[in-house]
């Protein structure tokens, strides 16, 4: 299928800025949901990259998901003309996750700032009339034996 330049320059950069591309089995489409070119021109673009192993494609619930392979990049970058120093956003590595924000820092009334305190106690609640939920400060559980695992049943 003969695609403009244009148009395979707009996928091939897209391709090569996110490292993935996804594509609706939609051959009739107007316009592709992320660049501005017919659908049909995304999915022959990316067959013709599979065929010369490029991309690998995976196909599941209408969609087809290209990925881009080693030698892939190394084509789209000589395609593109790019700098050794630019790499796929799937190959970047991601940022370091926030700092842990010291306690009292933060919006007001936060879990974050009691939890691990102690001195909450979910446990026993006091609601101001003296009563306590929970056991009595009296009972004590005993186990006497039973059927349980490794136990034989006597007789």
């Amino acid at each position: 299928m003969l695609i403009p330049k244009k148009n395979r320059k707009q996928i091939y950069e897209n391709l090569f800025k996110e490292g993935v591309l996804v594509a609706k089995k939609d051959f009739n489409a107007p316009k592709h949901q992320d660049i501005d070119v017919p659908n049909l021109h995304v999915i022959k673009a990316c067959q013709s990259l599979h065929s010369k192993g490029f991309v690998n494609t995976q196909f599941s619930w209408q969609y087809y998901y290209y990925s881009l392979t080693d030698k892939g990049i190394e084509y789209l970058r000589e395609y593109l003309h790019l700098p050794q120093e630019i790499v796929p956003a799937t190959f970047k590595k991601p940022r370091p996750a926030a700092r842990p924000r010291p306690e009292g820092e933060g919006r007001e009334g936060s879990s974050y700032r009691t939890a691990g305190r102690g001195d909450r106690d979910y446990r026993r609640r006091d609601d101001g009339d003296g009563k306590k939920e929970g056991a009595s400060g009296d009972f004590k559980p005993e186990f006497r034996g039973g059927y349980g695992r490794g136990r034989e049943q006597s007789e």
